[in-house]
């Protein structure tokens, strides 16, 4: 029994230690490294569980493994990017919605938070057809602006808003990645809509490279001057992926840590909060500050909606 015991706590911190590995080396690696970095929190679950079956069988080599990886996650589990409040007086503040409809099933729901909560922009991924009538027809009247791509099944995205918006460019990608120049009461703030592919098996390259151009985006928009910057929406990625983390390199601050929520879940629904992951952000660049995030449970989808207080600062 005892050696049934220390086979499979090496079996639990081999699997623990690859993970954990690709973490320490800045990469995301392969199938299945991905899909498991974005639960990186919960294999501490096997760690201690391989800690327990090596007590048990007296392998103290199988101990010092277990108490390296548990120092390692807990490191790695601390909030990543940064903080600070800019320096310049406040300029100007609106609310940012962010939800993910999941192909258009939550859409009755979004318009009732939409009512409720009154944001300013709203970023809507997953919106086909028929979610962009319905959104037309229930919130047109007071968000006369938007930026669409709108296509079937959850390739389409909508950014509504009370401000005037000049659409720009798109981010490339396999779903729809729409942006736009908002004129907020008189200062400009660009908008940018995230909604890269989700890092499933034989798609990871593809995954990459889609974080990887919103990466580009994002310096190329601290490159042109450093216009203020809202970069929002479902990223399918967390703070303990690489890809995903060059983006906050570029200086953009997650609007969940700048408020103390850098690890409340928003994906999949139906578990959270008790267990998931955050892939879905509001990032803002250094004179956009978050006064308040909160996490909205929408019936229909997959993800929580994510409802920021954000205010523009005079640069310093």
């Amino acid at each position: 029994m005892k050696n049934a015991a220390t086979w499979s706590a090496g079996l639990l911190f081999l699997g623990v230690s690859v993970v954990v590995g690709c973490r320490v080396a800045g990469t995301d690696g392969i199938t299945p490294v991905p899909q498991l970095l974005a639960f990186l929190p919960w294999l501490l679950v096997p760690t201690g569980l391989g800690l327990l079956l090596a007590l048990f069988s007296r392998r103290w080599f199988g101990v010092v493994w277990a108490v390296a990886l548990c120092g390692l996650l807990a490191w790695f589990i601390e909030p990543y990017g940064k903080t600070g409040e800019p320096g310049g007086p406040a300029l100007v503040s609106f609310r940012v919605l962010t939800s993910n409809v999941e192909f258009g099933h939550a859409t009755d729901a979004l318009v009732s938070a939409v009512r409720r909560e009154k944001p300013d922009l709203v970023f809507v991924q997953e919106c086909e057809y028929t979610c962009d009538a319905t959104l037309r027809e229930a919130l047109g009247t007071g968000y006369p602006h938007r930026a669409a791509q709108v296509a079937g099944g959850s390739a389409g995205s909508v950014v509504l808003s009370r401000f005037p918006l000049d659409p720009t460019d798109p981010v490339p990608g396999t779903m729809a990645m729409p942006g736009a120049v908002a004129d907020v009461r008189g200062h400009v703030v660009r908008l940018q809509l995230a909604h890269p592919v989700p890092p499933l098996p034989g798609r990871t390259d593809l995954w990459r490279r889609e974080l990887g151009e919103l990466r580009d985006f994002a310096a190329g928009n601290a490159g042109d001057g450093g216009t203020p910057l809202v970069l929002a929406g479902d990223f399918n990625a967390s703070q303990d992926h690489a890809a995903f983390r060059r983006i906050l390199d570029t200086g953009l601050r997650d609007a969940a840590r700048l408020t103390g929520h850098d690890r409340t879940p928003t994906w999949p629904a139906r578990t959270t909060p008790a267990f998931g992951v955050q892939i879905d952000h509001v990032l803002l660049t250094a004179d956009l500050s978050a006064r308040t995030a909160r996490f909205l449970d929408l019936p229909g989808t997959d993800h929580r909606a994510l409802l920021v207080d954000v205010t523009l600062h005079q640069r310093g």
